[in-house]
């Protein structure tokens, strides 16, 4: 039984009756009982316990029972008494004081009023004596209780009949007291909503027809009555209020008119409202009741204005949309005729004004009859106005779409009769229209009818629900969202081509409490009527819209919602299947499990990273909240449901491509601005960002799609026209549709949008269910090529019918920029300006469509469109329009630098952004026609070509107005709005300008201090240090700009403090100091500083207070914490992180919450700023969003350890800071390894562990690990003084093996014997290993430390040369047992075996040295079974140590050569087989192996790599089978005869592979060996080369070096499951048919290959060239490459070799991939020489050389400077400035060209590459890469040649112009010096990886030795001899050219670059290089 409603007080209201439920028992039975006296009643005692409902209705049935049987006392006395007691029956049953009895109905519904009905008669019966007035007015008082408590819906007929008699009393009072009776029962009906007015209505006609009949006495008091009914919140029934309040206006009797008035304006007060806005909602109604009696009652019109304070004439105007229709339908001329007077205008002018509300309701009329009779008066009010005849076909025509929308709407209304009628009245209007076609059909078709009109009904809809016709009521728009379902009815599956619009209006609507119920209603009813491919894509939307907004809906709502997503699911699911993965988590809402389940059963099992890629691609719908709903995925995808997945692919050197794709969709999520809505998609991107963590950026390739186009053939092609009238509607109008709320910037979007596709020759053909032939295949693969988001936004448009309404365009005064005030409305203007100006016709037709589009508040249209047309206008030549926008352009740099200029900033600041956004354009333009001119004519089209000398035209045109742009105004220009890269271009061609004059030299330093200036902006510190060498006398402002840039603090600090003793009251120069403590970390030192300057300068508190909150927060000085915050009111991020820090220190949730919000908004705003590609401009602000994760997390995680000392509480804290700690180190790996980086985030989580209220949990552990932590990346920083604080802190925190770093720190400042000696007496100290001492707390943690530190140890002692080999080997043994499954401690055992065998003599190396190799072998075949990281040291020198031995036959013999071979095998069948692939050529080149048991498990690992890797492996084993030499071929084909007999094999495709591979290379061969004729160029390969040709599609991967390239494991990954190559290599799809034939003399061939992703790749075949070398290089430089991202210091330059594919297919021939889109150096430096008038050679330069030749060396530089050097100025600058004219892909393409030649000049170096002539050095013309190919001349043989090579590289000074002002200083030298410091630091890998040179001999040492053939000379020693410069060099000794007499030491890696770079630009050395080799070049 339910409890009594009064048990909780809590919950008494006003009005309500507070008693004891055993005292309110009482109360009633005793009131009954006195009603139904002289009767007794009996209160069974079981009615102590029974319920209220039961109480109520056992009461009022005994008082029907009463007085149903008997009369009443029939004295006056009595009746008064029982109308007393009646009258507060109703009060107490309902639990009411009496005060407020509507708002008190608890119990109402248990409480009636028909019991009352037979007492009520009899008290008004009886004599007029006894019955009095008095007695009358009471019983009517007691009745009005009685109605207002009861449950409102009963029906009342009876006891309102008696109501109205009271109302017609005699007697006033009883009259009003009735009327009140009467007001009560409305007012109670109002509270039940629309039922309620269902009931109410009858009464209000009743009343209307009671003022008709009544005389005024009686109409006042009914006024009364009616005023009362107005403070109701009932909206429907206050309407039948107002309308008859209005009504009673035009009453004759002036009593009754202003008691009417009166009564109006008492209900306004009441709803706190003025008259006019309250009786506006009604106007329906009332206005057509007033317009209609303006003949008749001509006063009401004027009382009902004075009412409201408005003037008649505007009433009429204002309400005309709701009069006229009720005129024009009831045909009345008369009311017609007032209006017409008043407004002195024509009734037919009316009409055409209003046709579609007229006509709405004319065919909403209920009989044909009646229609037709309207419709004629309509045609004879037209008839009238105009002598012609009009039809009224033509009028409906005039007005359909409105019109049509009226009556849809009917079809909305609840009351079905009425929604019928609007079914008719659409087919009526249906018949007009057809009648004049053709004859009408019986049964006409609504649906297709309206589906012509679907579009425009849809927007008119849209249009009222948005209020842009004027408000709507509640219930207005209910039905206007019920009559959208009843549309969606009429036209069926046809409704698909307006689903977006009617999606945007549902997912609007939904979220709107009041109207959500009907919107599903709608919506389920839509989704119900589309086909499945209909329905798919919007699914998506739909659950997230539902999900988004469950919390709002009411119960029948969530039914309906819950019924959609069934029918979603289970109805449609299987149809569905490619769309269920858009279905958002339904698991969020408890009621939506089961249909998840259901959902989780029917997808398919989807990996991570799938799951991921769908999260990925929701996040970017243009639909928010589907988006939104992604993100909140996205979330906890990230921390909860797959941690682990996210962790493994953000290991590594290079973190999984994923990551890249996860950042540029939170960028641009977080950047995305489309007005409502976004703040929270921005809001939960921050909150993503911060949980996946500052990502390294140098570690991450973050996906860019770029949208731009250049239209390069001016229009005048028609494919061209096309491409970019898609990509305009695909990149720029779709977005700004989709994601627009103004209804009206929409349409004209729609217009532009819809006049495109007409352009693209789209046409609804396309979409229509039958007959596909009328439209042609081409333009059908178009439309097919468009994504799924545009076709579904773009297919409605097909058969749209927007119109431009053609404005005038205003007089514009040129330049436009200074009369307008803002940005948005320069931009605007001048782009329609130059709309009008376009030139051509595709151009006229293409920009004209968005004459409307461009002026809106959006500037999206006018900034994508104005390069466009700008670009149109300068090419086309005419030359006024052209002054025009060179002088608008110039206006606007100018202001830039103007200091007196009124623009705003932002004006400013956009407006030139804009404008440098134009000049690239135009800049990529001509970048792109200069290609395009330079491909060399072809030779098979002789004439030359109109469009070229068209195109050449057209580019000195643009090149002439680009030059004529002042390069100084430019230059300030940029600088001051931050286009730097723009700037530092323009300052050095002026700088280069001013060299070449050789006057003005005075100016240059000026102009070097602007260019320290920018690259301090530039974020480029390697160009800050070239600068900085120009600069001959810095100030201190240069010295601390330098310092900063480039990360050397300490210095930075030294020049503040010494600025601030000149100047101490410079706040600027003390924020600059505090920086820099604040980057060292020197949190004390800041605090103390802080704290002096403030009691000297206390009005820079506020200035300060981020770097005092900061260090206050950091020291624990909680209370100038709050203090701070308290005081200083601003939000940089130091203070929104104390808010949160001080919120977390008193635990308040809300607090919380509410700062972390806050903070993370404002602390990611820069991301917003910084836009979607600015992830590493914006990396600080990354940052802090990290931090604030981290803050949040470990409060968390701090607050859920339960203290207590249990061992179950305790093991389970330990777990949770365990996993914390993990997780946070994790964290930490994956950022930027610098200390600037790493130390604020260690120093905030020490701060968060603070914040923990309970001391002893366990965190001052977590607290040294990260003081540790610090230590360690100070030292590596160099910072030493904070390393050895940040050590000391964590000695003091106790954390463990503290001594670890402290002996690291003293051995990194020079001191190695002292840091070994601390080791050795911290181990001694703790008794490490110390054998009696039992260490019961060792955990496996532990016993990785102590291995850790033998390592350490051993490897200590090996540096120091002071202790016998057997102690070091003892503790390397030592950590091996420790640790047996690590790898490091197995290859430093390894290696330091290998180390003492190395060092052993010849002779001992054969007895003593097999020991040793035996240990290094069993070693390092450990370390290969446990890790990845020393692969290339490990593998190479295992296979070189075995397989050498094995060739000596009597070592083969020795038991541990026997061992060895044990030792090998098993890692064979152990280590995963990726590994042994990395050494697969080293493996090969040893096929020839004289020993037969090693070749028996050489083949054997063959085997299993070319099982596991066929496709790899077989391109690099070809070179076997078809060598030349017999032993290689016929062991090449036996392995692949076993492989093909394996049964496995055929089941996996090896064997099929294997047969491929062969044929391949037959092929490739016979292409390379056949003879060609000298004159012939082209080969076809189908006539010459069938069986090739016939091959073309294979199964065989294209052999590109990517491909072949084995990638490893990151360190955490699990090895058994890794993929060492990408599962899409492009494998052949076919061969194009034409082969080229090069000039030169080998003739090679080029071939071209389509690869099965689409791709075009092509080969060059080189018939006699050995290209194992080639081959082998490429496997060094893809090691170099690997090393080089593995470095934090290379990868942050983005240091790399070019590499590119090489298959050897025997000795004497091979393919080698042709590297696209590059030219070689010296026809790029003869095409400016010549443009300079300079001949490339001429006999005087060859005397010249000559004369050189002769020459002494001291004599050589003076001629070569004089003669030669004097007339080749150096010009390859030009180049860079012409390929790449926008500014930042110029810088870019710079830094790429300095960085890529220093990395190969220092391999070049190494390898002793010679014969580096300017053929040989490629540039890449897309990225400015430096690829150097043939690599015939290797090891130094260049120093053979007969002129030898004196130079270590080529840096000649054309190759020094290139890199910009400062030559070979910063950029180039730090990339040589990085990459020469990586080399040698990885010796042993290369050296290993080098060491297949040796096993392979080259035909070269082959022809050496021959020559040698006397001396008996083995090729091998051969080899090795060459290889012993390279192990020289790489330990740095070296002897330059010159200087061959001084004893060889080790250099330092700078010193060493140094003498290099001088070596190679000495011009002695450059002088007596070989002439063909160019050294002037």
């Amino acid at each position: 039984m339910a409890p009594p409603p009064f048990a909780n007080k809590s919950k008494a209201s006003t009005g309500r009756l507070i008693l004891p439920p055993h005292i309110w028992r009482q109360r009633v039975q005793t009131l009954v009982q006195e009603i139904v006296a002289p009767d007794t009643l009996s209160w069974m005692d079981d009615d102590e316990g029974s319920s209220v409902p039961h109480l109520c209705q056992r009461s009022l049935y005994e008082i029907q029972i009463r007085f149903e049987q008997r009369s009443l006392e029939s004295w006056k006395n009595a009746r008064l008494a029982l109308i007393d007691k009646l009258a507060s029956m109703p009060c107490l049953l309902a639990q009411c004081n009496a005060t407020d009895c509507l708002s008190q109905n608890a119990n109402n519904n248990f409480l009636t009023v028909s019991p009352y009905t037979p007492v009520i008669s009899s008290l008004l019966e009886g004599p007029q004596e006894e019955v009095t007035p008095d007695i009358r007015r009471k019983i009517y008082h007691a009745f009005c209780s009685i109605l207002k408590h009861h449950n409102g819906k009963e029906i009342l007929d009876s006891s309102i009949d008696i109501v109205f008699r009271g109302m017609g009393d005699v007697d006033r009072s009883v009259r009003v007291s009735a009327g009140y009776a009467l007001s009560g029962l409305v007012r109670r009906y109002g509270l039940n909503g629309q039922d309620g007015f269902n009931h109410a209505e009858p009464i209000f006609t009743h009343l209307y027809q009671r003022f008709e009949a009544s005389k005024n006495p009686v109409r006042e008091t009914l006024l009364i009555a009616v005023g009362s009914m107005g403070k109701t919140n009932n909206p429907d029934i206050l309407g039948q209020v107002l309308c008859l309040l209005v009504a009673q206006l035009g009453r004759q009797n002036p009593v009754i008119r202003g008691s009417a008035c009166m009564h109006i304006l008492a209900i306004a007060k009441h709803h706190q409202k003025a008259p006019y806005s309250l009786i506006l909602p009604y106007l329906d109604q009332i206005a057509p009741f007033i317009i209609k009696r303006l003949s008749t009652q001509p006063d009401l019109l004027g009382e009902a204005c004075r009412v409201m304070s408005i003037a008649p004439a505007d009433f009429i105007v204002i309400t005309l949309p709701r009069t006229l229709p009720e005129l024009f339908a009831s045909c009345d001329q008369k009311a017609l005729d007032s209006i017409t007077k008043e407004l002195s205008t024509k009734a037919s002018t009316l009409l055409l004004k209003h046709s579609h509300g007229i006509l709405a309701s004319i065919f909403l009329l209920s009989s044909q009859a009646a229609t037709t009779k309207a419709l004629n008066f309509v045609i004879k009010v037209l008839t009238d106005a105009t002598s012609s005849t009009i039809d009224i076909q033509s009028v409906v025509k005039s007005c359909v779409v409105p019109l049509l929308a009226e009556l849809v709407v009917v079809m909305g209304d609840e009351n079905a009769e009425m929604s019928q009628q609007g079914i008719i009245a659409l087919k009526r209007v249906e018949q007009v229209l057809v009648s004049g076609k053709r004859a009408v059909p019986l049964e006409p078709d609504l649906g297709a009818f309206l589906k012509t009109y679907m579009l425009g009904l849809i927007s008119d809809i849209n249009d009222m629900l948005q209020d842009v016709q004027g408000k709507k009521t509640v219930s207005m728009k209910r039905k206007i969202l019920r009559s959208l379902g009843a549309l969606v009815e009429q036209i069926g599956p046809m409704i698909n081509h307006v689903s977006p619009q009617i999606m945007a209006t549902f997912q609007t609507m939904v979220s709107i409490p009041e109207l959500s119920e009907v919107t599903l209603e709608s919506w389920y009813k839509f989704l119900t009527t589309l086909g499945s491919t209909e329905l798919g894509p919007h699914i998506g939307p739909t659950s997230a819209a539902i999900v988004a907004s469950w919390t709002l809906f009411s119960d029948h709502a969530r039914d309906t919602a819950f019924q959609a997503l069934e029918y979603i699911v289970c109805t449609m699911g299987i149809n569905l299947q490619q769309y269920l993965s858009e279905i958002v988590d339904l698991s969020v809402i408890e009621e939506l499990r089961p249909l998840d389940e259901k959902l989780k059963s029917m997808r398919s099992t989807s990996s991570s990273e799938e799951e991921l890629q769908r999260i990925l691609k929701q996040s970017s719908s243009d639909n928010l909240t589907v988006a939104m709903q992604a993100l909140r995925e996205l979330k906890s995808f990230m921390l909860k449901d797959h941690k682990e997945y996210i962790h493994r692919i953000t290991s590594g050197d290079i973190f999984d491509p994923m990551i890249g794709q996860i950042l540029a969709s939170l960028f641009a999520t977080a950047c995305r601005d489309n007005g409502d809505g976004t703040e929270g998609l921005r809001f939960l991107s921050f909150e993503c960002i911060g949980v996946l963590g500052a990502m390294d950026p140098d570690r991450c390739e973050i996906p860019y799609r770029n949208t731009n186009m250049v239209v390069m053939k001016n229009y005048m092609d028609e494919a061209e026209g096309v491409i970019f009238a898609l990509h305009l509607i695909q990149d720029l109008l779709v977005g700004a549709f989709r994601s627009t709320s103004d209804i009206k910037y929409q349409s004209h979007l729609a217009y532009s949008i819809q006049e495109l596709l007409k352009f693209c020759q789209f046409t609804p053909a396309l979409v229509a269910a039958s007959g596909t032939a009328s439209v042609p295949i081409k333009v059908r693969n178009r439309w097919n090529a468009l994504p799924k988001h545009v076709l579904e936004t773009v297919t409605p448009l097909l058969e749209a019918r927007f119109t431009l309404n053609q404005s005038s365009s205003p007089d514009i005064q040129h330049p436009i920029y200074p009369t307008q005030s803002t940005y948005r409305e320069w931009i605007q203007l001048w782009t329609t300006y130059l709309i009008s100006r376009v030139s051509g016709p595709t151009a006229q037709r293409l920009f004209g469509v968005f004459r409307s589009a461009v002026r809106n508040k959006d500037v999206v249209v006018a900034h994508h469109l104005l390069p466009h047309l700008v670009l149109n206008i300068l090419i086309s030549g005419n030359d006024d329009d052209a002054l025009s926008i060179r002088t608008e352009m110039m206006t606007v740099l100018n202001d830039q630098v103007d200091m007196e200029s009124n623009s705003t900033s932002d004006k400013k600041l956009l407006s030139a952004q804009a404008v440098f956004m134009l000049l690239d354009h135009l800049n990529k333009w001509v970048r792109v026609a200069r290609q395009e001119l330079s491909k060399k004519a072809d030779p098979k089209r002789p004439r030359p070509d109109r469009m070229n000398v068209h195109l050449q035209d057209q580019l000195l045109r643009l090149d002439s107005i680009l030059a004529n742009i002042d390069q100084s105004l430019m230059a300030k220009a940029a600088f001051q709005c931050k286009a730097f890269a723009r700037s530092l271009m323009n300052f050095e061609q002026q700088i280069i300008i001013i060299k070449e004059r050789e006057s003005g030299q005075d100016d240059l330093p000026g102009y070097y201090d602007k260019l320290h200036e920018i690259y301090a902006h530039l974020d480029e510190p390697d160009g800050m240090e070239g600068i900085s060498t120009l600069i001959l006398s810095p100030s201190l402002e240069h010295q601390i700009r330098q310092h900063e840039s480039t990360g050397r603090w300490t210095s930075a600090q030294s020049c503040w403090e010494v600025r601030l003793q000149e100047s101490p009251d410079n706040v600027d120069f003390h924020l600059g100091l505090l920086r820099c403590l604040r980057n060292l970390g020197h949190y004390d030192t800041l605090r103390t500083h802080v704290i002096g300057v403030l009691t000297r300068h206390p009005e820079w508190e506020s200035t300060l207070a981020g770097f005092q909150v900061e260090s206050a927060w950091v020291v624990g000085a909680w209370d100038d914490v709050q203090r701070l915050v308290e005081r200083i009111d601003n939000d940089s991020s130091s203070m929104v992180t104390a808010r949160v820090l001080l919120a977390m220190r008193t635990g308040d949730a809300n607090a919380i919450s509410d700062s972390l919000s806050q903070a993370r908004s404002i602390l990611g705003a820069p991301i917003t700023a910084a836009g979607a590609k600015g992830y590493r401009r914006s990396y600080e602000a990354v940052l802090d969003l990290h931090l604030t994760h981290e803050l949040e997390l470990i409060y968390r995680t701090t607050y859920s350890l339960q203290p207590g000392s249990q061992d179950g509480i305790r093991q389970e804290r330990r777990r949770t800071i365990a996993e914390l700690s993990k997780t946070l180190s994790a964290r930490l790996d994956t950022t930027l390894p610098t200390f600037r980086t790493r130390e604020p985030l260690l120093s905030m989580r020490r701060t968060a562990f603070t914040l923990s209220k309970n001391p002893r949990l366990g965190l001052n552990r977590e607290t040294g690990k990260s003081w540790l932590a610090s230590a360690k990346i100070a030292r590596k920083a160099k910072q030493w003084q904070t390393a050895y604080s940040a050590m000391l802190q964590a000695q003091q925190s106790k954390a463990s093996y503290s001594f670890i770093e402290s002996a690291k720190l003293l051995k990194a400042t020079g001191e190695p014997l002292h840091a070994l000696q601390e080791l050795e007496n911290s181990i001694k100290l703790l008794g490490l290993f110390d054998d009696k001492v039992l260490d019961l707390t060792m955990d496996a943690d532990g016993e990785r430390m102590k291995a850790k530190i033998q390592v350490l140890r051993a490897r200590w002692m090996n540096e120091c040369d002071r202790f016998d080999t057997t102690t070091i080997f003892a503790v390397f043994q030592e950590a091996t047992f420790l640790q047996k499954k690590w790898e490091s401690a197995h290859y430093y055992l390894g290696q330091f075996h290998d180390e003492c065998f190395k060092a052993l003599s010849h002779t001992e190396q054969v007895g003593r040295g097999l020991k040793m190799n035996a240990y290094t072998v069993k070693s390092f075949s450990k370390a290969i079974m446990h890790g990845s990281k020393y692969i290339y040291q490990t593998v190479p020198r295992m296979l070189t140590i075995w397989l050498d031995l094995g060739e000596d036959a009597t070592m083969a013999q020795q038991d541990p050569f026997k061992k060895m071979t044990e030792d090998i095998s098993k890692a064979i069948r152990g280590a995963p087989v990726f590994k042994w692939f990395t050494a697969f050529p080293q493996i090969v080149s040893r096929v020839g192996h004289n020993n037969p048991e090693v070749f028996q498990s050489l083949s054997k690992l063959i085997i299993t790599i070319m099982q596991a890797y066929p496709n790899q492996s077989l391109w690099l084993f070809t070179s076997v089978v078809k060598s030349t030499k017999p032993n290689r071929q016929k062991r090449g084909k036996l392995i692949l005869e076993q492989l093909r007999n394996n049964p496995h094999n055929h089941r996996n495709n090896v064997a099929m592979l294997i047969n491929e591979s062969i044929r391949m290379t037959n092929e490739l061969l016979n292409l390379c060996d056949q003879h060609v004729d000298e004159n012939k160029l082209v080969l076809s390969m189908s006539k010459d080369f069938p069986r090739l040709k016939a091959l073309g599609r294979s199964n065989l991967i294209i052999p590109l070096q990517e491909s072949l390239t084995a990638s490893l494991p990151p360190d955490s990954a699990s090895e058994s499951t890794h993929q060492p190559f990408p599962l899409d290599t492009p494998t052949f799809q076919e061969f194009a048919d034409e082969i080229e034939v090069m000039k030169s003399l080998a003739r090679p061939r080029k071939i071209t290959i389509r690869g099965s992703n689409g791709q075009i790749y092509m080969f060059l075949g080189k018939p006699k060239d050995d290209l194992r070398k080639d081959a082998r290089l490429m496997d060094l430089n893809a090691i170099i490459n690997k090393l080089l991202k593995g470095n934090s210091e290379s990868r942050r330059r983005q240091l790399h070799i070019r590499t590119y594919g090489v298959v050897a297919l025997n000795e004497e021939c091979g393919f080698i991939q042709w590297v696209p889109n590059t030219v070689p150096i010296r026809p790029v430096l003869y095409k400016y020489y010549e443009a300079r008038g300079v001949k490339s050679w001429t006999s005087e330069l060859n005397n010249t050389c000559n004369k050189i030749k002769k020459a002494e060396d001291k004599d050589a530089p003076e001629i070569f400077q004089k003669e030669i050097l004097s007339i080749f100025k150096p010009v390859f600058h030009e180049w860079f400035i012409e390929t790449f004219p926008e500014p930042t892909a110029w810088l870019a393409s710079r830094l790429t060209y300095g960085r890529t030649a220093a990395v190969m000049s220092m391999v070049g170096f190494i390898l002793g590459l010679g014969d580096r002539h300017c053929e040989n050095i490629l540039l890449d013309t897309n990225s400015g890469d430096v690829v150097h190919v043939d690599f015939n001349c290797l090891f130094e043989k260049g120093k053979t040649l007969e002129t030898p090579e004196r130079v270590p590289f080529r840096l000649t000074q054309n190759l020094v112009d290139g890199l910009g002002i400062s030559g070979v200083e910063g950029v180039f030298r730090i990339a040589c010096e990085v990459t020469l410091q990586l080399l040698r630091d990885n010796k042993d890998s290369l050296m290993s990886v080098l060491d297949a040179f040796v096993h392979d001999p080259l035909v070269e040492w082959e022809d050496e030795k021959r020559k040698l053939a006397k001396a008996k000379i083995d090729t091998r020693a051969l080899a090795k001899s060459a290889l012993n410069p390279i192990e020289k060099k790489l330990k740095g000794i070296y002897s330059p050219y010159k200087v061959r007499e001084r004893h060889e030491r080790e250099m330092s890696t700078s010193n060493l670059v140094q003498m290099l770079i001088q070596e190679a630009t000495d011009l002695t050395n450059l002088a007596k290089m070989y002439a063909g080799w160019a050294p002037w070049h």
